[in-house]
């Protein structure tokens, strides 16, 4: 699955908005459906807030891996 698909499950999967998890990590609602739609790739300081937002790892989002548990401190 690509970037775009993992963030749209990990959102739907916590039944969350577009426009709520853009103004969560601080971006616009068109910039986050932009990354849904797969018409830009998330910077890496998104990518992390991301990341933090849905507890998992930024390797899940990028696809590197299938585990969606983020990694243990």
């Amino acid at each position: 699955m690509n970037i775009s698909g993992r963030l749209k499950d990990l959102r739907v999967k916590a039944g969350q908005t577009q426009a709520y998890v853009a103004e969560s990590i601080g971006i616009s609602a068109r910039g986050y459906q932009q990354y849904e739609l797969a018409e830009r790739k998330p910077i890496p300081e998104i990518l992390v807030a991301l990341a933090d937002h849905f507890d998992t790892s930024t390797d899940y989002i990028l696809g590197r891996t299938d585990n969606p548990s983020p990694p243990q401190k």
